[in-house]
C-alpha cells in the first residue's frame, strides 16, 4: 500500500513494549522483561521482514523507545517513524508528567524528539491526547504546521478514539493519519466509516488487545505487578485484577478456531480480521522480541481473513450498539 508516497507493507511495529519501565507517580505504565539488545534485534527483524513503519512516542519509557529506535535505525533511511507529542516526561526518573496542551510546548517537544531519534525530520507526528477538544487541538496543530514549513515534520495526525475529532482536520494536506484502538474483540465501526469517507490512513493500536490475542495468556495467568496490565488503566480492560478479563476470554474462546483458519496463529488471524475490515488499515502491534515480530510478519503471507470466516466471527462476537458514544480506549 502507499503511505507518504512510499510503498509499504500494511503492518507496522508498535514500540511501547520496548520502552520498558515508565510511571505516573507510583503507577506502572510500561511493560516488563525488556532487554535493549533484544529490542534492537526485534527492530532489525522487522526490517528484514519488510516492515518499515515504527510507531513510538516520548511517553514510551519516558524517551527510551525513541532512543532505542535511533540506535537500531542508523543507516536505514527507508524506515518511517511515527512519534507523538502532548505528554510531558522526565527521562531520568522514567516519569510521565502533565499533559502538554499549551501551544508553546509543541515546537520544543518536536526538537527533543528529533534529538532522541537522531533524525532531521519526523515522518508522522501524532497528537497523543486522545480526548482533547478540537479547538485546543487546532491551536496545537497550527504549531505543527510551522514545523512542517520548517522541514522538521513531514506529516501529522491524531491518536484518538473520537470519530468527530479524527476527521476535523482531514482537509489539511499534511494531516494524513489517525491512530485508534480496534481489534476483533472491540470493533470501531463509526471510526472506520469516518476514516474511509475522508481517505485517511488508520494506524490501528491495540490490534492484539494488549497481548491477549497473542494467545499466551489464559484464565488464571497473572501479570507482574510492575506491568501496566496489572493496573486499572482503562486501556487494560482486557485484563482485570492482574489477570485476563473473563468476559474477553470468553469472546476469544468463541472465535479461536476461526481466527486460526488455514494454519494461521491466533495473532495472525487477529491481524487478518483487521485487514478484512478496510484495506487502508495498518495494524501496529507491539513487539519486544525478534520471535514475536517474525510471527506477526508471517500474517502478511496469509492476508485478510476470508469473507465467510469474517461473517462467522461477527455472528459469534457480541458487538456494542452502533449508536454507542465514542470513548477513549
Amino acid at each position: 500500500m502507499k503511505f507518504l508516497d512510499t510503498d509499504i507493507l500494511p503492518l507496522g511495529m508498535g514500540c511501547w513494549p520496548i520502552g520498558g519501565a515508565m510511571f505516573a507517580g507510583d503507577q506502572p505504565l510500561g511493560y516488563t522483561n525488556v532487554d535493549d539488545d533484544e529490542s534492537i534485534r526485534t527492530i532489525h527483524a522487522a526490517l528484514d521482514a519488510g516492515i518499515t513503519l515504527f510507531d513510538t512516542a516520548p511517553a514510551y519509557g519516558a524517551g527510551h523507545a525513541e532512543r532505542i529506535l535511533s540506535r537500531a535505525l542508523k543507516g536505514r533511511p527507508e524506515a518511517i517513524i511515527a512519534t507523538k507529542f502532548g505528554t510531558g516526561i522526565i527521562e531520568e526518573s522514567k516519569q510521565l508528567t502533565e499533559n502538554e496542551d499549551d501551544p508553546a510546548s509543541v515546537l520544543p517537544a518536536i526538537d527533543r524528539s528529533l534529538a532522541r531519534l537522531g533524525r532531521d525530520r519526523i515522518d508522522v507526528l501524532i497528537l497523543h491526547l486522545n480526548s482533547l477538544s478540537v479547538p485546543k487541538a487546532e491551536a496545537l496543530f497550527e504549531e505543527v504546521e510551522k514545523a512542517c514549513a520548517a522541514g522538521k515534520v513531514r506529516s501529522y495526525g491524531w491518536s484518538t478514539d473520537f470519530s468527530e475529532s479524527a476527521v476535523a482536520f482531514a482537509d489539511r494536506p499534511a494531516f494524513v493519519a489517525v491512530e485508534h484502538a480496534m481489534n476483533v474483540l472491540l470493533d470501531a465501526p463509526r471510526m472506520r466509516r469516518a476514516l474511509h469517507d475522508k481517505d485517511l490512513v488508520a494506524l490501528i493500536r491495540s490490534p492484539l488487545a494488549m497481548g491477549l490475542l497473542g494467545g499466551n495468556y489464559g484464565a488464571g495467568d497473572a501479570m507482574r505487578k510492575d506491568d501496566i496490565r496489572a493496573t486499572s488503566n482503562p486501556r487494560t480492560d482486557y485484563f482485570a485484577n492482574g489477570q485476563v478479563n473473563p468476559t474477553f476470554l470468553a469472546k476469544l474462546d468463541a472465535i479461536r478456531a476461526l481466527l486460526t483458519t488455514d494454519g494461521r496463529t491466533l495473532a495472525q488471524g487477529a491481524l487478518g480480521w483487521i485487514w478484512a475490515q478496510e484495506g487502508a488499515n495498518i495494524p501496529i502491534p507491539g513487539a519486544r522480541t525478534a520471535k514475536q515480530i517474525e510471527g506477526l510478519a508471517g500474517a502478511l503471507a496469509f492476508g485478510a481473513l476470508p469473507d465467510d470466516v469474517v461473517v462467522q466471527v461477527e455472528a459469534l462476537v457480541e458487538r456494542e450498539p452502533d449508536d454507542t458514544p465514542d470513548r477513549a480506549r
